[in-house]
């Protein structure tokens, strides 16, 4: 026997095949898709796509144990294109990775044709683009081709291929709307985001920004990647921010900590040594699973970690530096914003400076937008020579 929230209760009432799970972070997707399959389609075999991690650490199957329900296939989006040949069967598609008509996108419609399947996402698209895969598997399209010529206008004088305008806006709102299906509940916990502030060498600052020099590498700096690798080291690296993480690491018992580069994760194993504390890692290279220690820290990389994982035994997260995209942040957010934690109060620590390039960083989050390095550079009126 399960039990469901009312949100999960109201969200299996418009499930269809063909739908959009669409929860935020920890609303309990993973258990309203299994019921889902148990009450319309128990005969068929389960198939579930998710990310490695989430592959891995068996939180699927544990799920599935507990209201009567085999999995019959688990894998990750890496192979997907093993199963394009699967024929009458149920596919969840968790941390939906269908935007665009990339390989997993095609992989996805093929499969999509022959069997039912819903799609899980905290983060669905934010442009009309990014529905399209969802839009051709429902077959409200025939193809790529087809959906442009509906909807899409290019820019003709640019170099590469840009959109400039949609049309038939209509339609497209009426598709969404008949396949996105909101999980919307109140939060039992409230979320604290407080700005850690350093400071940072503003002399090496301004020589990057003004002078284009890698201070680094001791050369010219020969595009907008470089210059902003160089700005943002400057201030991930500076005394002032080591000692703010330091004092972080040593007052929280348990504590997750988000970083983007691998000279982050030196300083941060550093300080962890510096602690005597315990840690352990997830990344490119190392995948522990979370500690059950009374005492740990657990230093994740963004790209490799910021999803498909939960943790109910702390409550508090440290950004030690921030990411371009807010959609990666949310995620980052939610692995401790579950609707099973004992904690009513989150915290997430963000370290920051009033660099230009940070605060404009932090903007782009709060606005839910990508930030742009190329953007960000032109719109300074800083060009690079080729």
């Amino acid at each position: 026997m399960y039990n469901l929230y009312e949100h999960q209760q109201e969200a299996l009432l418009k499930i269809e095949s063909g739908s959009i799970l669409n929860g935020g972070v920890g609303s309990g997707k993973t258990l309203t898709s299994l019921v889902f399959y148990k009450e319309n389609f128990p005969n068929k075999k389960l198939y579930v796509i998710t990310t490695a991690k989430k592959r891995d650490t068996g939180d699927w199957e544990e799920d599935a144990e507990m209201i009567g329900v085999t999995i019959n296939v688990i894998d990750s989006w890496n192979n997907i294109q093993k199963y394009i040949k699967t024929e009458g069967a149920f596919f969840i598609f968790d941390e939906q990775r269908v935007v665009g008509y990339s390989a997993w996108g095609k992989a996805f419609i093929s499969i999509a044709k022959k069997n039912k399947w819903i799609l899980l996402t905290a983060t669905p698209g934010d442009t009309w683009m990014e529905y399209m895969t969802v839009l051709i598997a429902n077959g409200f399209y025939r193809n790529k081709t087809d959906f442009v010529d509906q909807h899409v206008e290019f820019d003709q004088w640019v170099k590469y291929p840009k959109i400039k305008n949609y049309h038939n806006v209509g339609k497209l709102m009426k598709l969404r709307q008949q396949i996105l299906i909101p999980m919307h509940f109140e939060r039992a916990t409230t979320r604290h985001r407080k700005l850690i502030y350093s400071k940072h060498n503003d002399a090496a600052y301004n020589k990057v920004l003004k002078d284009r020099w890698n201070v680094f590498e001791e050369k010219p700096i020969e595009n907008a990647s470089e210059m902003l690798q160089c700005l943002r080291k400057i201030v991930a690296t500076d005394e002032d921010r080591l000692f703010n993480a330091k004092f972080l690491m040593d007052i929280h018992d348990r504590l997750i900590i988000f970083y983007n580069y691998n000279y982050e994760r030196d300083t941060l194993i550093q300080l962890a040594n510096e602690l005597g504390k315990e840690y352990w890692e997830w990344n490119g290279h190392a995948h522990d699973e979370l500690p059950d220690t009374d005492q740990w820290l657990y230093i994740v990389q963004y790209t490799a970690g910021a999803e498909g994982w939960n943790c109910i035994t702390t409550n508090t997260i440290l950004f030690y530096s921030l990411n371009y995209s807010y959609k990666i942040t949310e995620q980052a957010e939610g692995r401790i914003d579950r609707i099973n934690t004992k904690y009513v109060d989150i915290e997430y620590y963000f370290l920051m400076s009033n660099s230009s390039i940070e605060k404009d960083i932090y903007k782009a989050i709060k606005t839910k937008e990508r930030f742009n390095e190329s953007a960000w550079t032109k719109r300074r009126g800083i060009q690079f020579q080729n």
